[in-house]
């Protein structure tokens, strides 16, 4: 792992030129907290990006699972940016421990908002993926449900200590009620490969139309992920925006209505997983670097009042959600300390 944390641009350009690659030693560190990206330009003029993978997040069989996706959609004639194939036919290397792929360069920009006719192209391309995602199971790569995204990532938070004594009870029974309620909503909602991460950030807008990117998070997920992913706003703008590009997504494939009662348990469970995400990584200096604010007690204050909230607001504004309130705390104790200040 110190290798990875390390990693060096020299490094890089041996390990391609060892690959056969031809790179010139311009080399550009891309943004990426997960892995480590760079671009590089060739003595013949183009680019690649490679990325090296954070060691022990997937495994070699769930990263060629990726690629494999990549490539079923690419076939399909859906632009995605799939890895090319080293002299051997493999899309992964290892170097040192650590796996690496090698892509072609995308051009093309990100964009903060979305026309409707934007809208309607998007629509109909993610409905062409998720036909592909349905065609065929994933059998290495993670089902998104609440132990994935709510239980084991509360676990992690418990073993390790980073819950302050404080917020722990707060923070867990919030987090095992979004457990039991995305349990309860998901029941009878079918699931597939999804992108899993399908924001703006991870698409991209060029001279060629759009591209879907960066399919590190791809796994097994309901639909409605990729959609509500896309176009989170929930106000009465971001209703209209999905009702567009639902229009255009059905086109080419069924979405039920009654799916979109997973959007805010969705939001909710990306919460949890979000804090524990950053905790796996706590020992990156990178993450300590970026996230300067994790850990502190207005972080969690904050990550446990955001949490109760929306708790709240899938009670409120969910429907199909049981009427039955919660368990109720038990009564603590009363001790001396409770009735006289100076013990």
């Amino acid at each position: 792992m110190t290798d990875f944390y390390t990693l060096t641009p020299d490094v890089v350009l041996r390990t391609l030129e060892a690959d056969g690659l031809d790179p010139t030693g311009h080399i550009m560190t891309l943004n990426s907290y997960e892995n480590r990206v760079y671009d590089l330009k060739l003595a013949d003029g183009s680019h690649v990006v490679t990325k090296f993978y954070r060691p022990g997040r997937w495994s070699r069989d769930q990263i060629r699972e990726e690629h494999d996706f990549l490539f079923e959609i690419a076939e399909a004639e859906i632009p995605v940016c799939a890895p090319r194939r080293f002299d051997d036919g493999d899309t992964l290397h290892e170097t040192g421990g650590i796996l690496y792929a090698v892509w072609p360069r995308t051009g093309g920009r990100s964009k903060n908002e979305l026309n409707d006719e934007e809208l309607g192209i998007l629509g109909r391309l993610l409905a062409r993926i998720h036909n592909i995602g349905a065609a065929t199971p994933a059998r290495h790569r993670i089902t998104l449900d609440e132990r994935t995204y709510a239980l084991r990532p509360l676990e992690f938070l418990h073993e390790h200590g980073f819950l302050p004594p404080h917020l722990e009870g707060r923070f867990t029974r919030a987090a095992d009620r979004v457990a039991d309620l995305y349990a309860e909503l998901a029941r009878g909602i079918p699931v597939h490969r999804i992108h899993g991460d399908c924001h703006l950030g991870n698409l991209l807008c060029g001279s060629d139309g759009w591209f879907f990117l960066d399919f590190d998070d791809f796994l097994t997920g309901p639909a409605v992920q990729d959609v509500w992913m896309l176009l989170m706003d929930r106000d009465a703008e971001g209703l209209r925006q999905r009702a567009v590009f639902l229009e255009a997504y059905r086109q080419f494939r069924d979405f039920d209505d009654a799916w979109f009662r997973l959007v805010e348990p969705l939001r909710a469970l990306r919460f949890i997983h979000y804090c524990a995400w950053i905790a796996r990584r706590w020992e990156d200096p990178a993450f300590k670097a970026a996230f300067s604010h994790f850990g502190t007690p207005e972080y969690w204050e904050s990550e446990t009042t955001d949490l109760e909230k929306q708790v709240d607001y899938i009670l409120r504004h969910t429907e199909g959600v049981s009427t039955l309130p919660p368990p109720a705390e038990p009564e603590p104790e009363l001790t001396n300390k409770d009735f006289f200040w100076d013990m």
